[in-house]
């Protein structure tokens, strides 16, 4: 049972057995730990927090048994659900929230590949779906939006349904869109020099030759958001244009905690590199999303800095969420839809 006001949150989870130990919530928000701990109440498990400054909240339930074990749950008194790329979680929406319009509208399927394309410099391949507007020769230039991630942006944020209704809508430019499949992101997308090489050699250009393209548009999430910028860097032709969400970014000033990270040291020299200068290769237009109240938005507010600094058009709009691909999701309209745009005119 959950009661919402406009200042607090009250969650109860029933035990009328007493078969439970202890009952934590588990979401992102960086609260107390003592803060997130349920209290015994008769028959039920009670927590009353804050509510928090974002639009809605995603959280687990770690239910404790007397044996010493426990487990993450959903919240057995919440019916709401929603994907996630660890999982299902339980989510509460607060007044005034609402999921994007062109989850609803009208919209063509397209026309949709699938292919793998070796990639030396992995020794692996890698699979790339692509998606073409209704009755789009292969002949016809277009800009093309080349996502990391992209099952997840599929499967849980709903890319291509976004473009196919922006497309049907007419307001998104015709455009094609390449959805790579990760592989093991961790050590492909950790500001990894042989991933990039393959982006650019073992991608886009089997891509374009392919496809007629004019414009290339980077996107991605996360550690693929900083994979794409990592690849600006290194091959500075290979994009026209980034898309770039709660990019990890990190520094040891602001994300020591992430420095168990196997790879947190790669990526910290990159973003410092960046920071002394590397960026300075070419200017393309950035824009930049993040969670207002996220791990990662501090150190994407000083990367925004320091593109503005090496002249770049860049732009973070922070949203009301955290680090999900709801958040992700919600944020492609109007930030997404304004850089195909201007990229495609």
């Amino acid at each position: 049972m959950i009661a919402v006001s406009g200042v607090q949150l009250n969650f109860r989870v029933p035990d009328p057995g007493r078969q439970l130990a202890g009952v934590r919530l588990r979401q992102d928000i960086a609260m107390p730990p003592d803060l997130v701990e349920f209290r015994r109440s008769g028959d039920w498990w009670e927590l009353v927090i804050p509510r928090p400054p974002v639009s809605r909240l995603e959280y687990l339930l770690e239910l404790r048994h007397d044996n010493g074990s426990s487990e993450w749950v959903t919240d057995p008194e919440n019916p709401m659900r929603v994907a996630g790329a660890f999982g299902m979680k339980s989510v509460l929406e607060f007044p005034g929230y609402q999921p994007p319009s062109w989850l609803s509208a009208p919209a063509e399927p397209g026309t949709s590949r699938t292919f793998d394309l070796p990639a030396p410099p992995l020794g692996a391949e890698i699979s790339v779906r692509t998606w073409s507007p209704a009755g789009a020769p292969d002949d016809e230039p277009l800009p093309l939006l080349v996502v990391h991630d992209g099952p997840e942006y599929d499967s849980l944020a709903s890319i291509v349904r976004y473009l196919s209704a922006g497309v049907t809508g007419n307001w998104l430019p015709r455009l094609r869109a390449a959805l790579l499949s990760p592989g093991p992101r961790d050590a492909w997308y950790s500001a990894n020099a042989g991933y990039a090489r393959a982006l650019r050699r073992s991608v886009i250009l089997p891509l374009v030759s392919r496809l007629a393209t004019t414009a290339r548009i980077g996107m991605g999430t996360s550690l693929g958001a900083l994979a794409m910028l990592h690849a600006h860097c290194r091959y500075p032709d290979a994009f026209d244009a980034l898309f770039l969400q709660s990019g990890s970014f990190f520094c040891p000033s602001l994300d020591s905690h992430e420095r168990r990270f196997p790879y947190y040291r790669r990526i910290v020299r990159f973003v410092a590199a960046a920071h002394s200068g590397s960026l300075r290769v070419r200017t393309v237009p950035v824009v930049l999303t993040c969670g207002q109240i996220e791990e990662n938005v501090a150190n994407n507010r000083l990367m925004t800095q320091v593109l503005r600094a090496e002249g770049y058009q860049a732009n973070l709009h922070e949203v009301p969420d955290l680090h999900n691909y709801t958040a992700w999701r919600d944020a492609f309209d109007p930030h997404l839809t304004r850089l195909l745009g201007e990229v495609s005119r």
